[in-house]
């Protein structure tokens, strides 16, 4: 799979906090066009910046802590 996540920040650009906060959001809540994309999933995780910005939409809370990981930044369950 060859996901591009084109608004999560850049490893090292600036000085913001290396933080992000992984929540999940039921897919009924989402635009219809992301309902498709979730292939029969209930919820799936949000990663958020410390403004509560959505920076990407993932599957399973493993694979969130993985991209905020590979991306250098510290993942935090919000429930």
């Amino acid at each position: 799979m060859n996901a591009s996540y084109p608004h999560f920040p850049a490893a090292g650009v600036g000085s913001e906090e290396k933080i992000v906060y992984v929540r999940p959001v039921a897919v009924s809540d989402l635009p219809k066009e992301v309902q498709s994309q979730a292939e029969g999933l209930d919820h799936i995780y949000s990663v958020n910046d410390a403004e509560g910005t959505r920076l990407a939409l993932v599957a399973n809370l493993p694979l969130a802590f993985a991209l905020a990981r590979e991306h250098d930044y510290a993942p935090v369950n919000v429930h």
